[in-house]
């Protein structure tokens, strides 16, 4: 098996913290179990994650192989993301209460608060030697009608977790992007001074 924590090691052109140059989303997991410890510490980290007014508007479902939980996520998966997802010892989704709890007005930050707690997630994952991958192909109200969400959350996201496995196992068409380097977008792309000027940092 290649070297892949080394071949998906980001290259930044600016001083990053290793832990997020680490950071990847694979789509093959080992047939490994991730331990009741690690995954209370990865939740805990996201529990952390900065929000709005502090509501915390987060909720996850996590789904441990085998159980019915994790079959359920499986299968609000489109076919696509089932076919490399279902080796993926944890599953789990993400959902956001869209109003706050102190007066039930509209929350208009929930979701950015979700994918706050996300990254925080798996970061804390990567620091356990465990990845992530986050997928916004599923079927969100078969897993709403599957879990009995209330109508005040709304799925955000479903991702899988565990260690990092063997990409040979992957179907077809997703062993080479599996093991190709990473890149980003440079700054000037993204981050600007005025709407069409990039910053001048």
């Amino acid at each position: 098996m290649p070297d892949l924590e080394h071949v998906k090691f980001a290259i930044a052109d600016k001083p990053v913290e290793e832990l997020i140059l680490k950071r990847w989303s694979p789509r093959a997991f080992a047939d490994k179990p991730v331990s009741s410890a690690d995954l209370q510490t990865i939740f805990t980290a996201g529990s952390w994650a900065a929000s709005s007014y502090n509501e915390q508007p987060w909720r996850f479902i996590v789904g441990v192989k085998p159980s019915e939980t994790h079959t359920k996520l499986l299968r609000a998966l489109i076919p696509m993301n089932q076919s490399w997802a279902e080796s993926a010892p944890v599953l789990y989704a993400s959902f956001a209460k869209k109003t706050f709890s102190h007066n039930q007005a509209p929350n208009g930050s929930a979701v950015h608060d979700v994918g706050a707690a996300s990254a925080t997630i798996s970061l804390e994952a990567t620091a356990l030697g465990l990845h992530t991958h986050g997928m916004a192909g599923f079927d969100k109200e078969l897993l709403r009608a599957s879990f009995g969400v209330p109508s005040d959350f709304d799925p955000v996201a479903c991702w899988a977790l565990g260690y990092l496995g063997d990409p040979a196992n992957l179907p077809e068409n997703f062993k080479l992007p599996e093991q190709q380097p990473r890149d980003r977008k440079p700054l000037s792309a993204f981050v600007f001074n005025d709407w069409d000027r990039a910053a001048d940092l």
